[in-house]
């Protein structure tokens, strides 16, 4: 198949194209700048000019190809509801360029805003978000719902990790090293779960191929890591000391992330492995943390 894939030179849409190029699919890769387009020329990656905020450019793409992988955010949490709102219409754009034609379309979406775990149970596929003034929740429901589409929401853990990763880990490690302490909220028993960046990227190469109806799936290799597991980690290796805040004090530590990190979101990943025959290989969260590339400066 050729594929059209947003992000396509970013973390988890690179890994993507490769897997892809490897199972001997062809790739059009949208490409906001000559940089990118460049990377993806040398790759042998057809290149469509444009970015989430070009609807046209999105439609065509969408429309020259077989499937689309939409991966691409803008990663700028100081306006995060305004990049949510941008997303929003990429996605509707994407769906409607090929509404009635049955072909797939894979989104990125996250474990984070999924209904389940605030009863301490592991949140699965069937699970909605928990309200729809949810982030993403729009945009997964536009995947779901578009007619004559195969939609696949591939939601990710906040942990996709592995060289190269600038996302929440290397800030919870950066933050430790600035503040000399590495902590977590209360006891920190409460769980993230987590994937490697390449069994991230072949969820979506698989949720493309998987013949089956509209579907969330879960990408997450980990069920669930004790966040205190993780600041033990960081401390050992940065020869800091780990200890316990409250909510309050996470915010001046951790900054925005302070919101997030004492969530407890365990997930499943069962219907996933089953549906897509999925067997994660990459090394987990802890091992990558002592071997990546994480402490460099």
């Amino acid at each position: 198949m050729r594929i059209f894939v947003t992000g396509a030179t970013g973390f988890i849409g690179s890994a993507a194209v490769q897997d892809l190029l490897a199972a001997g699919h062809q790739v059009l890769g949208l490409a906001r700048n000559d940089e990118s387009a460049a990377k993806l020329a040398k790759l042998g990656v057809d290149v469509q000019r444009g970015d989430l905020t070009d609807l046209d450019s999105l439609t065509a793409g969408a429309r020259a190809c077989d499937g689309v992988i939409h991966t691409a955010f803008i990663h700028d949490f100081s306006k995060y509801l305004d990049n949510i709102e941008t997303d929003r219409r990429a996605v509707e754009a994407l769906a409607g360029a090929i509404e009635g034609t049955d072909k797939p379309l894979a989104i990125a979406s996250g474990t984070l805003m999924v209904a389940g775990a605030s009863d301490g149970r592991a949140a699965v596929e069937t699970d909605a978000p928990p309200s729809a003034d949810s982030p993403r929740a729009a945009s997964e429901a536009i995947v779901l719902k578009a007619p004559g589409v195969r939609g696949r929401v591939v939601r990710l853990p906040p942990t996709v990790h592995g060289a190269g990763d600038q996302g929440f880990m290397r800030w919870i490690v950066a933050a430790a090293r600035e503040k000399g302490v590495s902590p977590y909220l209360g006891d920190g028993a409460n769980r993230w779960p987590a994937v490697h960046r390449l069994d991230a990227a072949r969820v979506f190469r698989l949720a493309i191929e998987y013949a089956g109806p509209s579907t969330a799936l879960h990408a997450a290799a980990e069920e669930g890591v004790p966040i205190r597991a993780i600041a033990e980690t960081i401390g050992s290796i940065l020869g800091v000391p780990v200890r316990s805040i409250t909510p309050e004090e996470a915010p001046a530590h951790f900054g925005f992330l302070g919101m997030f990190l004492g969530r407890d979101n365990p997930t499943s990943s069962a219907f996933t492995r089953q549906a897509l025959g999925w067997a994660p290989q990459g090394p987990d969260l802890l091992s990558d943390l002592r071997d990546a590339d994480y402490f460099t400066v």
